[in-house]
């Protein structure tokens, strides 16, 4: 089976341990409204465009039948082969396992020295878990550390796919309050937090997250925290501050879709990680850190 790729950064040091080549993987089961990776939500690939790139070359045109119209678009790419500039690109790139894990272990040196690894991460990785595990299987045979950040919103069975061959799961853990979930992620967190509690029992390091977004859910941190707690192999929980980069990745995607929200201060941060670590030892926030 093949899976729908949008990224592969490489030498990424905050996906999980040591220098990490993180893979996004699209598709998404959650409408998070401050969603960071809106190119991550369809399983489609999209055609994403750069107007600032842009030289009016008008070779688009010529070999769109439906005269480059957004609202037509079928993300065929054909504007994109031809575009000079790079102002036009497609985003989703089908991928075998084989392909991608040759792609994975071209940085086996790198992981070796730092105790680094894969991450997969989107969207929702584990909407593709067939594919995942076959990948994941592939880089354990090899002695490849592999992660996975999800937002544990599926069934236990795609968990179970890729668990023989996963050192570690970053869970997402947005909201405590169900309804302010459906509020703002469009889907319950019953599921989300019945996930969380199963993943505590099982034999791999377990990372909780939570994005904070300024009058959403700072809140909600204390109950967060108080849940998670006395998972036995929980090993950091996680403040991540907002930011807006993802606004700008929807315009170019042409999407309606998402809200803006404030970004945390500093203040509100070192308040939350105080209040984290009344009941976990080991709390991380990189704006903190960074002071410190």
């Amino acid at each position: 089976m093949n899976g729908i790729v949008f990224d592969i950064q490489r030498f990424s040091t905050h996906d999980g341990y040591g220098i990490r080549t993180t893979v996004f993987m699209k598709g998404c089961n959650n409408a998070c409204l401050w969603c960071h990776n809106p190119e991550g939500l369809s399983l489609k690939t999209q055609l994403r465009t750069y107007p600032m790139k842009c030289i009016s070359c008008g070779r688009c045109t010529k070999v769109c039948k439906l005269d480059c119209d957004p609202l037509k678009c079928i993300s065929c790419g054909k504007c994109a082969d031809v575009c000079p500039t790079g102002a036009r690109e497609l985003c989703g790139v089908e991928m075998t396992p084989e392909k991608l894990f040759e792609e994975i272990k071209a940085d086996l040196d790198f992981y070796k020295n730092s105790g680094g690894g894969v991450t997969f991460s989107g969207g929702e990785p584990l909407l593709q878990s067939d594919f995942i595990s076959e990948t994941a299987k592939r880089c354990k045979e090899i002695g490849i550390s592999v992660g996975i950040q999800t937002a544990a919103n599926v069934k236990w069975p795609e968990f179970e796919k890729v668990l023989p061959y996963t050192d570690f799961f970053m869970c997402d853990f947005k909201l405590f309050d169900d309804d302010l979930h459906k509020k703002y992620t469009g889907v319950s967190n019953k599921l989300i937090i019945e996930n969380i509690k199963k993943l505590g029992n099982e034999n791999i390091k377990l990372i909780v997250r939570t994005p904070v977004i300024a009058g959403v859910n700072e809140s909600q941190i204390e109950n967060i925290c108080k849940t998670v707690k006395d998972l036995k192999n929980l090993d950091y929980y996680e403040l991540l501050r907002y930011h807006k980069f993802g606004l700008s990745k929807l315009e170019n995607l042409n999407m309606k879709f998402g809200k803006e929200f404030e970004e945390p201060s500093l203040e509100s941060m070192r308040s939350l990680v105080k209040i984290a670590k009344q009941y976990i030892k080991n709390v991380k926030c990189d704006p903190i850190e960074e002071e410190e």
